[in-house]
Order: structure tokens, then sequence, then C-alpha cells
């Protein structure tokens, strides 16, 4: 029986997770569930699935939260703030944690896990964007296992050679292929896209998700992650690391062997498949994904991405060539500038624009400790909404 935690219950990846903790009784218990501020269903996660602990984003939040957990007869201790999240991420009695806080948010807890030793399902890619060497070296040095949720990740990680270690030359890994779907805007004329809306960026082909994470898979921004996670994740350089269009997302992403071969993963677009491969490795359980039927779907279409369309894949690429806090930079100003447009204080393609020049003008430091990249994340976020203030006007 393992004891899990999730940061980040009420997302879609907490809500995918639950969905199959709740198929397997036998093998998985809720140690603690947390959200920011979603406390109604909150609540409701908790009335279902008796965590001893529900970790909230704010005293008013807790307050609400114990409030609805007391009038339903439930005993879970209700705690609120960073340090809360550290702890039930790194509480004894936890074995397993997901890692599904967006954004630099999910740094401090998911680093906690990784230094207590646990089971890591990551999920959040800004972690790893954030904080590379810092992140792998606690893994490293605590004899924590790290799992990749992300469907390319942990398609690779399955395409990949048992006892793998992050040197691509000697399991003879040629390149990395990335598979992205392109997003709502693939085949949109890319001189409309100053117009775009918050809603038509939310509007994803082929998987559900949040707001931010939606807007940048319509950037590619999520892309972009996911390549400089990948580096870290698979030790490959970025000439080593290939993105590739796939509007079906039938196939999650391949390795590319020096003998000619090409592994792949293919299956329905569902988060609760690498979700359901992450809680049960080695093993393999039921995710309650229906089994993928090639015939229906007839062919399956390739295209390398346009980076005049998407700014942002070839920006990730940058930060991951510049090293130390660019990665950082780049995460920060992203998440401030797709906040902006999403409040709609600046257009669709202002996003790129903000965050190049945060990325030329602030200095690219040493990642030495966690107190410079948060020093590093606070300058880029401040350097962002000037420039959105000055857009702005």
């Amino acid at each position: 029986m393992q004891s899990i935690t999730i940061l980040g219950a009420t997302g879609s990846i907490g809500v995918s997770t639950l969905d199959v903790v709740a198929r397997h009784p036998e093998r998985y218990t809720v140690y603690a569930l947390t959200a920011h501020s979603r406390v109604e269903e909150l609540a409701a996660q908790c009335e279902q699935f008796l965590p001893a602990r529900a970790v909230v984003g704010t005293a008013a939040a807790a307050a609400q939260l114990d409030a609805l957990l007391r009038a339903k007869g439930l005993r879970t201790e209700v705690a609120w703030g960073e340090q809360a999240l550290c702890e039930v991420a790194s509480a004894a009695a936890v074995d397993c944690v997901m890692a599904a806080i967006v954004g630099a948010a999910g740094l401090a807890p998911t680093l906690a896990a990784a230094r207590a030793g646990k089971k890591v399902l990551l999920a959040n890619k800004e972690a790893l964007v954030m904080s590379g060497q810092l992140f792998m070296d606690a893994v490293q040095d605590s004899g924590a296992v790290l799992l990749p949720i992300d469907s390319e990740h942990n398609a690779i990680f399955q395409c990949l050679p048992p006892g793998y270690g992050r040197v691509p030359a000697a399991a003879g890994v040629s390149k990395i292929l990335l598979t992205a779907s392109g997003g709502p805007f693939l085949k949109r004329a890319v001189e409309t896209l100053d117009s775009v809306t918050p809603d038509e960026a939310c509007k994803h082909p082929k998987w559900v998700m949040g707001r931010k994470i939606s807007v940048d898979s319509a950037t590619m921004m999520n892309k972009g992650l996911e390549v400089i996670e990948a580096h870290w994740l698979f030790g490959a350089s970025a000439e080593q690391i290939e993105v590739v269009i796939h509007p079906q997302s039938v196939v999650h992403s391949m390795v590319s062997y020096n003998d000619g071969s090409v592994l792949a993963e293919l299956g329905n677009p569902d988060m609760r498949t690498p979700i359901a491969h992450a809680l049960a490795y080695p093993e393999r359980i039921a995710s309650g994904v229906a089994q993928l039927d090639l015939t229906q779907i007839g062919s399956l279409q390739f295209e390398k991405p346009d980076f005049a369309r998407f700014p942002c894949l070839a920006l990730a690429f940058d930060a991951l060539r510049a090293g130390g806090t660019a990665p950082a930079l780049l995460n920060a100003a992203n998440e401030v500038a797709v906040q902006a447009f999403l409040d709609q204080r600046i257009g669709f393609r202002q996003i790129d624009r903000v965050i190049a020049r945060v990325m030329d003008e602030l200095p690219h430091g040493a990642a030495s400790s966690i107190e410079a990249l948060m020093a590093q994340d606070a300058a880029a976020r401040a350097a962002a909404e000037t420039l959105i203030g000055a857009l702005a006007k």
C-alpha cells in the first residue's frame, strides 16, 4: 500500500491522479491533498479520499476549508502556505508525491519531496526548468525516484533502456524527439494572431488543461519548457532534442537510436496513462483509458515547427543554451506575461516580446542556490511587469 500526497489536487493532473487512485484502493491511500484556492472542490475530494492532511494557499482559505470539513464530520488536519506544502511533501508517512502545482509555486514542495527521498511523480515542469542541476543533485543525493508525468517525457522514459543513466551516447541514443500538437493556432494565419482572445487560446484541440498551460500550449512555450526539462531528465543537449509537430497527439514522443531505430510510445491523449504508469512503475495497472485503435485514426502527420509562428519555442532553446539562471528568467517572464494576457492587459503576440525583452535586459547569473534562483525569478517578474505596464499605456 503506497501513501500518496497530491500537490495540486484540484487541477487537471490532480483530478486524473485521484481517478486512477480510486480504481485501485487496494494499492493506494491518500495522505495529503493540496490546492491553492478551490476550497469547495478540495473539501469534496477530502470527503471521498479521507486524507490525514489538506493544505491551501491562504489563512482565509484554510478557515473556509476547515469549516466545510468539520461540517462533514471529517478529521482532516488543515494547514496553509508554502511551509505546510513542504511538510506534506516530505512527511515520513508519505511514499509517493504527485507534484502537480503549476508554475514556480511548485518548486519548494517538489524539491522538499526530492530531498526527502520520495518517489516523485513530476508534473510540475517548472521545478526542473528553474532549478535543473540543483534538483537533479537532490534526487541523486537522497536516492529519490524521479518519474516524469508529462505525456512526452513519460513516453521518452518508456522508450529508453532500463537503467538509463542520463548519458545518451552510452545508451546509443542519437536524439530525443518531443512531439507537439501545435495547439489551436497551428494553421491560423500568423498575421491574425495579434487579435487572439484568451478564450480562443484556451481551446486546445486535444487536451483539457488549465488556462495558463493552455496558453503555453498555444504559444508553444509549454513545449519549450519541456525541451529544458528533457535536457535535465535525460542528459540530452539542445542539439540532441528535436520538436516535431504531430496534430493527432497519438505518438507522445520518440527516441532515435544510432542504429537507425526509432522507438515511440503511442496512446489516446489522456493523462491517466502516464499517471498510471508512474504510480505503478515498474508494474502496469489499469488507467481507465480506452485502448488505442489505429485503424480508426487512419493516418498520422508530422512536420517541423515554424519558429516565426512559435517564437516562444525558439526563446526556450536560447535559454537552454545560455544555461545558468536563463531558464528561470524565461519561466518567470512567461508566467507574468501569460497572466497579463489572460487579464487582457496585453495581446497574444506581446507574450513572446515581453519574454524576449526580459531575457535580453537581465543578466544571467549562476544557478548556485535556490536563493539565487528565486532572486532572479523576482527580478524577471518585476521587469516583466514594468514592460507590461508600458505596453498597456
